[in-house]
This record gives C-alpha cells, structure tokens and sequence, in this order.
C-alpha cells in the first residue's frame, strides 16, 4: 500500500475515533469509553506521524516524551479531585503554549510562505498566546493565588482596546506585506499573550466555568489552525471537533446562567451598579443529631452538591447516606446545576468517582418542577446556585439565573463552614428562610455523623 494513502487512512480512523469518543463523552455512563476511544485516536495519529514524517533526529523527541510523561505522572497522582478545575486550565494554556511553539519554528524555517500559512500563523499566535495567558490567569483564579472577584484598574478598557487595534495592524502588516517580519512577529506574540491577562482578570470566579469551556474552544482553534500551517489533515479536524465541542458547551453554560457569552467574557459577575435587598432575617442551626431525626422519617430527599463537597471530598460519606436513605425507605435523588463547582460537569465527575448510579442524578429542568414535593433537600457546599435571590431580589447580580429551587422543599439542610457568601461574593437569603436550618462544619464529618446516626438506629 502506498504509504501516504495508509497515512490518510491512519488519520480517517483516528479522527473517526475522535467523533466517537466526543459523542460517548456527552453521558457519564460511556465517559469512560469515550475518553478511552478518544485516546486510541490520539495515540494512532502520533504513531503514524512520527513514522511517516521524514523525521531528522528523533533525541528530542524521545526527551519530550520522557519529560511530558513524567509530568503527566506526576500529576495525574498529586492532583486532587479539588483541583481538576484549575488543572483543566493549565493544561488548555499549554496546549495553546505548544501551538505557539510550534508556529514560531515553522515561520522561522520558511523565509517565503503562502497566503493560507500566513493567515493560519497570525491566527495561531494570537489564539495560542491568548489561550496561554488566559488559562494562567484563569488557573490562579481558581486556584484562589489570584482573587476570585473581577480585577480591574483604571483606563483597563482603553488599554485593551489599543492592544486590540495594535494586534489588526500586526495582522495586516504581516498578512498584507508578504515578508519574514520577525519584529513584526515578536510584537504579535507579546501582544497576544498580555491581551489573554487582560481579558481574563476582569471576569469574576464565578464565571470561570464559562471561561474554560471557551479557552477549551481556544485550545482547539488553534490545534486547527496550526493544521493548516503544518498541511495536517488530522489536527484541522481534530481542532475542529474540539473548537466546536468547546463553543457548545460555552453556551450551554451561558444559558444556565442567562447570560451571553459576550456578557460573561467582557462584562465580569457582580458588576451591577443596583443596590441588592440585604437579608436582616436569622439563620436557624440545627445538630446532625436532630437533622437525622428529620430524614429518618422523610419519603423523599434530594442532595445538592457545590463545591464545598468537592472541598470537604464527601462524595463518598454522601454516597453511603444515599444509600442508608434508600435502605430507609427514602427516595433519593441528586440535583445538578451546569454550572454548580468551578468546571463544566465538575459534580458529575466526583459523584460518578463515588460510584453514584448514574439514574438518580437529575439536571435543574428535571428537578424543579417537583421541588414543593420534596421532603427534606440537602446542600452540600452549594451557593450560587441555590439562591433564591435569582428569582426574587431584580437588583441581585444573577437575577435570572435559573437556580435550583430548593427553598420550594419542605425544610431545607444547609452544610456549611460558615455564613460566607459563594465564589460570586454574593449574600444568600435561603440561609434565613423558615424552612432552613444550618448545619455548621465541615461537610464530610457532617455527612460522617448523619450516616453513624443511620447505623446506630439500625442496630
């Protein structure tokens, strides 16, 4: 067989792969084998690239394999389940980082290059070094090294704006001006990754989940593009798939929170000028001892995660109190808000890694019309996204933000540390409503006592 028709069917079958993991990665119950497909396809692509390439030395590539490998390592067993929002960051920022790499070299080694390559680094770089900087940026926010809250100086929009019309000049210079404009490139390159600081630091920690989604879609654009300067087939379209994928999910995010994407990258949370209504009512705390009294004899209950669970790691301890309930007679369910934690299906992943059937996990839609029916509803480090003040208080930041409505349960269990407000620096008034009652501490010794209470009962 002629070698680069096996190279084009090499990289059909990958980037079929690709599709299929993509689709299979849309529902936890084939996650798994979506991810796994997925890497098949990635791995297949490299394989057939390093061996059909007329590659000169392969000792620097061997090195990046060991480094990236024992990096990758190193990672994989010293992050946590808490951190996988702000390593989903940085891993976004070097792939952009690596894209940036590897179109500098190509605009250095070819002093004469075509229309389509010229526009495609252009791209590149700006994409790259924005998605660079920006996941950084958005990886100290979430990693709280950087404040949560919006970070802006005076004259910050203006400044933006020039380095945006900075960056159309460069364009047209380097596209427009056919030439090897290495100082043209530089300014480019350095102004690509101080407009990703600057995009990035207005926007508010809660809308980080929206933020990664997008810098996801950056990631991939400039897989795509760099595709085209390389001649690459596969990395077009793996680009593409993961762009689009990106952009999807962007919008999804947006619309669980009523917003537009334009309003959450260039106009950051918290931001209103309006004076919200300041709740003066008092939070009501209850023991777990008394808590489980009331879930004993409750028929139905249903438990929202935040990421307070993912801080406590009480996945487990939740885990095993669902199944005490059900034991129990109880029917039990647990809600998911799209944007609940810091990442797109941050929840999913940690109640899945709990082995929590993948049946009693309800998006928002399904749940709330069934709210008033509920017997007792359980928050576990949740904020945001169970504030009522969405709906009720028109001055608030996120009114119209669709919420889980859990101040429509019966009574309703707050776990929490303290009365701190949410990642958005926003009062709750569901802590102070009749039907609510505080349970202070850490959430996984809360859980932990609730489940003890179950099996002294029982025995």
């Amino acid at each position: 067989m002629n070698t680069d028709v096996f190279i084009s069917l090499a990289y059909i079958v990958s980037a079929v792969l690709f599709a299929f993991g993509l689709k299979l990665l849309g529902s936890p119950a084939t996650a798994r084998k979506g991810n796994l497909l997925s890497a098949i396809g990635m791995l297949l692509a490299v394989v057939v690239t390093l061996t059909s390439r007329h590659i000169i030395d392969y000792k620097w590539i061997v090195l990046g394999l060991l480094a990236g490998s024992a990096l990758g390592v190193y990672a994989a067993n010293r992050a946590k389940m808490i951190q996988m929002p702000e390593m989903v960051a940085l891993l976004h920022g070097f792939g952009g980082l690596a894209s940036v790499f590897v179109d500098w070299v190509a605009f250095d080694s070819h002093l004469h290059l075509g229309l389509i390559a010229t526009v495609s680094i252009y791209l590149s770089i700006l994409i790259g070094g924005i998605t660079f900087t920006g996941s950084c940026v958005a990886w100290g926010k979430l990693s709280e090294k950087l404040p949560g809250s919006p970070i802006s100086f005076p004259g910050q929009k203006l400044l933006t704006i020039l380095i945006f019309l900075a960056v159309v000049v460069c364009g047209v210079i380097f596209i427009g001006f056919p030439g090897h404009h290495y100082t043209v490139f530089l300014i480019l390159l350095g102004l690509s990754l101080l407009l990703g600081v600057l995009l990035v630091i207005p926007i508010g920690g809660a809308d980080m989940p929206v933020v990664i989604s997008v810098l996801n879609s950056y990631s991939g654009l400039v897989a795509c593009t760099t595709g085209f300067v390389l001649d690459n087939t596969l990395l077009i379209v793996a680009g593409a798939l993961v762009g689009a994928n990106g952009v999807i999910l962007s919008i999804i995010m947006c619309k669980a929170m009523n917003r537009s994407l334009i309003n959450v990258l260039f106009g950051g949370l918290g931001s209103s000028t309006k004076k919200s209504v300041t709740e003066t009512g008092e939070a009501k705390p209850i023991s777990a001892e008394d808590a489980f009294l009331v879930l004993e004899s409750a028929k139905s209950v249903v438990i929202v995660p935040g990421y307070g669970l993912a801080v406590a790691q009480a996945q487990h301890a939740v885990r095993e109190l669902g199944e005490l309930l059900e034991e129990n007679g109880c029917d039990v369910k647990y809600a998911i808000h799209p944007v609940a934690g810091r990442m797109p299906g941050h929840m999913n992943v940690l109640l899945a890694e709990a082995n929590v059937p993948y049946d009693q996990l309800l998006e928002m839609d399904a749940v709330n019309p069934t709210m008033n029916m509920v017997d007792v509803c359980i928050v576990i480090g949740a904020n945001d996204v169970v504030n009522p003040a969405a709906r009720e208080d028109e001055a608030s930041p996120i009114y119209g933000m669709p919420v889980i409505n859990v101040d429509e349960a019966k009574t309703v269990f707050v776990l929490k540390r303290s009365m701190a407000s949410g990642f958005a620096g926003i009062e709750n008034p569901l802590f102070y409503k009749e039907n609510t009652r505080m349970i202070f501490g850490d959430a996984k010794s809360t859980v932990q006592s609730l489940v003890a209470e179950f099996k002294s009962a029982a025995e």
